[in-house]
């Protein structure tokens, strides 16, 4: 019997979980005020603040900190590392306070686990963070000597995801060709091949199809072309690109149910702009297929918008003819991060050093 506490902050919400083994004991989602949030001058400010809403929390619920036997926070933005469990050390804690690879509500997660951990004289782990990085070398060629394509994406669902798919059909997961496609506020879709991710679009900044928040690809000529104009920031360029894009820039909302409810409603043009969302998304997928030499096992369609029959029923339409589609919505990442530190408490894996 283990019990672990998860922690797994968002830009303006931090989610909490106590398991017993694999069992949810108890679980909450924390919403923080934008006002609150904008009151910190950047994310590592907020390190006390979620820190003591956390253990408040678990005091009032009833639970003893005391009982944990360790603390596993989601992975924030560190430098590219191989799948896996790690144990969260000084290193890890000081790239993710420097913000060294770049600045994230993720990394928030590991640097509370930590603390809490610390405190208590238990372990604090961490399990597949953003950074993983397994990309082939051809894949990293951006077609610009100073431009390297890099391993940003869902790397805690992705490999949660696989490795359900591979259980399901009693295969090794390491044996198994999969296109996995993320499809949230950010969209990630990578090739795994035989138990690694071999391509992967860097979803993080919007490279891609377009998503909900992110505007995914675009053409290059016009972009810097409106980069050097003299009308925009470099921040009002960002915000196009990644948290004001894609859908939230032509409808106005990043919301799929209140857009298909449009489309039903007989809204043309919210129809043409999702649709074109859906077709990109086929696309992308289409392109990881040659990676595999077409040699695909199942697409795997995850994430919030997996929710959405209308996305779902119009992109089988698109890719069927590539392999069968699976479909398994929403992310459980808590699960995915008790379960990761749980395999190391047991002593069926062993923890990674950073």
């Amino acid at each position: 019997m283990a019990y672990i506490l998860v922690i797994n902050p968002g830009s303006t919400s931090t989610k909490i979980a106590i398991f017993n083994d694999a069992c949810l004991v108890f679980e909450k989602k924390v919403y923080h005020s934008l006002e609150k949030i904008l009151s910190y001058p950047d994310i590592i400010s907020q390190l006390d603040f979620r820190k003591d809403g956390i253990i408040e929390i678990i005091n009032d619920n009833g639970f003893n900190l005391k009982d944990l036997h360790a603390v596993c926070g989601r992975g924030g933005m560190l430098k590219p590392i191989k799948s896996g469990t790690y144990l969260i050390n000084q290193s890890m804690v000081e790239d993710l306070k420097k913000a060294r690879y770049g600045e994230h509500a993720s990394n928030l997660g590991s640097l509370i686990a930590f603390e809490i951990a610390l405190d208590l004289n238990i372990p604090a782990y961490t399990v597949d963070p953003v950074s993983v990085d397994e990309m082939e070398s051809i894949a990293r060629i951006s077609g610009m000597p100073l431009i390297i394509r890099q391993s940003f994406f869902h790397a805690l669902n992705h490999k949660a995801v696989a490795k359900t798919v591979a259980k399901r059909f009693n295969k090794n997961y390491e044996d198994m060709n999969l296109i996995i496609a993320h499809l949230g506020g950010g969209i990630s879709i990578a090739a795994h091949h035989y138990g690694r991710v071999v391509d992967v679009n860097e979803s993080l900044e919007g490279d891609g199809p377009m998503t909900p928040e992110r505007s995914g690809d675009v053409p290059l000529g016009q972009l810097y072309k409106m980069c050097f104009s003299g009308k925009y920031t470099i921040n009002e360029i960002r915000r196009m690109n990644h948290g004001q894009g894609g859908l939230a820039a032509y409808l106005g909302t990043n919301n799929a149910d209140e857009i298909v409810r449009r489309i039903n409603n007989g809204d043309e043009y919210a129809k043409l702009i999702y649709d074109a969302m859906i077709y990109q998304i086929a696309k992308e997928i289409g392109a990881y297929a040659t990676v595999l030499y077409g040699e695909v096992d199942f697409i795997v369609l995850t994430g919030g918008l997996a929710y959405d029959d209308y996305l779902v029923n119009n992109l089988i339409k698109r890719i069927i003819f590539i392999a069968e589609v699976l479909r398994y919505p929403g992310e459980n990442e808590m699960l995915s991060l008790a379960n990761g530190a749980l395999q190391v408490i047991t002593n069926h894996e062993k923890a990674l050093i950073y």
